[in-house]
């Protein structure tokens, strides 16, 4: 049961593994370049699920520190994972002891796989996911600390490279676009988000556009109730 669902979770994640090992050297070298061993970046990888969130400690670990900055810093980076979490709640809650891996582990590259792709029949969809996250989490930490330890022989330039993971989110939208036939939520999502960036700038558009996002559909849904109610 575990190798089935190995060996059916592994063709999904090698895309992520090629995107998350050119990002995780990226990060190992960036974390080298500031003075940091390579410890930090292997251990900050693997226990921070969040890869935007690691780039963003590296500037908090080189300045005078303030908790509540970070903290809201924080938030506001991966304020998006409390709607992973809430869209998966039922999902995860048949899953046993796996779910505390799932949930702690839970990343945006993980919960799209899980969420989006149904296993075969005759792989437990647990141990499936369970697979999912693992790979995914061992090609995060693999490539910082590889990244890390090559960054003390090896000097580059990286910008621009964390754009692979940009295009693979493209890419899994158009597949989900293609695969499902309502797309009031893609449409909504969207037109929130291009609008929130609009109103409140790149720095602080995740939340205020989540919110809008979340309003949106309280409002259909209660509409929808409405008319069953008439109806």
């Amino acid at each position: 049961m575990r190798i089935k669902a190995f060996k059916a979770a592994l063709p999904h994640t090698l895309p992520i593994c090629i995107g998350f090992l050119f990002i995780g050297i990226s990060y190992g070298f960036l974390m080298t370049s500031k003075g940091f061993s390579f410890f930090y970046p292997m251990c900050m990888s693997l226990f921070i699920c969040a890869g935007s969130m690691e780039f963003v400690t590296i500037q908090l670990l080189v300045s005078s520190y303030n908790p509540f900055y970070a903290f809201c810093l924080a938030l506001m980076v991966n304020a998006r994972h409390l709607f992973y979490g809430i869209s998966m709640l039922d999902t995860y809650n048949h899953m046993g002891w796996k779910k505390w891996y799932l949930i702690y582990a839970m990343c945006d590259e993980s919960f799209t796989l899980n969420y989006a792709i149904t296993p075969p029949d005759d792989v437990d969809r647990g141990w499936f996911m369970f697979f999912v996250t693992v790979l995914n989490h061992c090609y995060w930490v693999t490539g910082a600390t590889l990244g890390a330890l090559l960054g003390y022989i090896i000097h580059f330039n990286t910008k621009g490279i964390d754009f692979v993971m940009t295009i693979l989110f493209v890419v899994l939208f158009i597949e989900q676009w293609d695969k499902s036939k309502i797309h009031f939520p893609a449409i909504t999502g969207i037109l929130c988000s291009i609008s929130c960036l609009f109103v409140f700038g790149s720095q602080i558009f995740i939340l205020p556009a989540m919110a809008a996002i979340i309003v949106c559909f309280m409002v259909v849904n209660g509409k929808k109730k409405e008319k069953m109610i008439k109806l």
